[in-house]
C-alpha cells in the first residue's frame, strides 16, 4: 500500500478542508505514516524515506531541499487549495508531481460572481441607494435586465471561464471574455467604454498593478458596475475612490482591495457607491471540503496510474517566478 502523509503547518486549516470522514478514507487508501499534521520543521526528525505521496492544504510551509533529500520516494503532492507557486519548484524541479485543487477552489468565486452580475443587471444596487435614500421623490435607476446585455470578463483563467459558462448557459447576455495575454490598455478602455458589468478576474501578475485607473472608471456607461474578486493590487485605489465620487451613479463591488482590509479610514468604507465584503467568494465552509474531494480523487488517479488531470506545470511556475521579478 501507498505510504502517505498529511503535511502542513496549520491543523485548523487542515481540518477546515479536509473532513473526519475524508482523512479517514485517505488512511484507507493509503498507509498513513502518522495520523497526525506534520508540519515541514518536523519532516527532520521523522523518517519520511518511504513517504510517496502528501496529502495538504493552505498552510503548507516551504519543503526544502535537504528535506527533499531525505524523502527519496517521495512522487506526488495533493494540494487541497490553489496557488502553488510559493511551494512547487523544488518538487517539480525533481519531478515530483503537484496536483492543486485551483479549478475546484474557482468554483464559488464564480457563482459569486454570477450573482453579482445579475444583481448589476437590475440595478440593484443603486436601486436600494435610491430607494432606501430619505428624499424618495426621484426616479429610481431601473438596470437594463438580463437579456442582451454586456457582460466583460477580464482574465481568462478558471474563475472566468466558469463564470462565462454559467452566465451563457442560463442568461441570454453578450459575454466578452478578454485573455489575460490580450489585456492591453487599449482592449481594457474599450471594454471600461462599452460594457454594463465589469468584472476583473486577472491573475496576480506585478505588470497589470493598479491597470484599472481613474481613467477608466470615469468612462463608464452610466449606471455601470464594476466588481473585482480578482487582487485588489490590480486597481489604483485612490483613482477608483476620486472617480465613484465624482461619479455616484457608478458601483463597485469589492471582496479584495489592496492593502486588505482597506486602512482605518478609508473612504471605500464609507462611500454609498462602494460594497466591500471580507474575501468570502473563494471556497468558504463546505465549499472546501470540494477541494479535499479533488484531492482524493486525483491520488486514485494517481494508485490506477492514470494521468493527473490538475497538475501543475513546472512552466506555469517559472513563468510566474520570472514575472515577479
Amino acid at each position: 500500500m501507498i505510504k502517505s502523509a498529511f503535511v502542513g503547518t496549520r491543523k485548523d486549516l487542515f481540518d477546515w478542508v479536509y473532513t473526519e470522514e475524508q482523512k479517514a478514507r485517505i488512511a484507507q487508501l493509503t498507509e498513513l505514516v502518522t495520523s497526525e499534521l506534520v508540519s515541514p520543521e518536523a519532516l527532520d526528525s521523522t523518517d519520511f524515506s518511504q513517504v510517496e505521496v502528501f496529502f495538504s492544504t493552505w498552510g503548507i510551509g516551504k519543503i526544502t531541499e535537504e528535506q527533499l533529500d531525505k524523502m527519496p520516494k517521495l512522487k506526488a503532492v495533493f494540494y487541497a487549495a490553489g496557488a502553488t507557486d510559493h511551494f512547487a519548484a523544488p518538487l517539480l524541479s525533481r519531478g515530483i508531481q503537484v496536483s492543486s485543487a485551483w479549478r475546484a477552489n474557482a468554483l464559488p468565486v464564480a457563482e459569486f460572481a454570477m450573482a453579482q452580475i445579475i444583481l448589476s443587471m437590475k440595478n440593484y444596487f443603486a436601486d436600494n441607494r435610491a430607494f432606501t435614500a430619505p428624499d424618495r421623490h426621484h426616479v429610481i435607476p431601473y438596470g437594463p435586465g438580463n437579456y442582451g446585455e454586456k457582460v466583460v470578463l477580464i482574465g481568462n483563467g478558471a474563475v472566468s471561464t466558469h463564470l462565462k459558462r454559467l452566465l451563457e448557459s442560463c442568461l441570454t447576455l453578450t459575454v466578452e471574455q478578454i485573455p489575460t495575454k490580450e489585456v492591453t490598455r487599449e482592449r481594457i478602455a474599450d471594454a471600461f467604454r462599452t460594457g454594463y458589468v465589469i468584472s476583473n478576474h486577472l491573475p496576480n501578475l506585478p505588470d497589470t498593478e493598479g491597470i484599472f485607473n481613474e481613467e477608466l472608471f470615469l468612462s463608464m456607461r452610466q449606471h455601470a458596475t464594476f466588481i473585482n474578486t480578482g487582487r485588489g493590487a490590480q486597481v489604483d485605489e485612490a483613482g477608483l475612490i476620486r472617480a465613484l465620487q465624482a461619479r455616484p451613479d457608478l458601483t463597485a463591488l469589492l471582496d479584495v482591495t489592496w492593502p486588505e482590509p482597506p486602512v482605518a479610514g478609508s473612504p471605500l468604507y464609507t462611500m454609498p457607491n462602494v460594497h466591500l465584503s471580507s474575501h468570502l467568494a473563494g471556497s468558504l465552509n463546505d465549499e472546501t471540503h470540494r477541494m479535499a474531494e479533488l484531492a482524493i480523487g486525483e491520488f486514485q488517479r494517481y494508485e490506477k496510474g492514470l494521468p493527473l488531470e490538475h497538475l501543475v506545470a513546472w512552466e506555469d511556475i517559472c513563468a510566474t517566478k520570472k514575472r515577479s521579478q
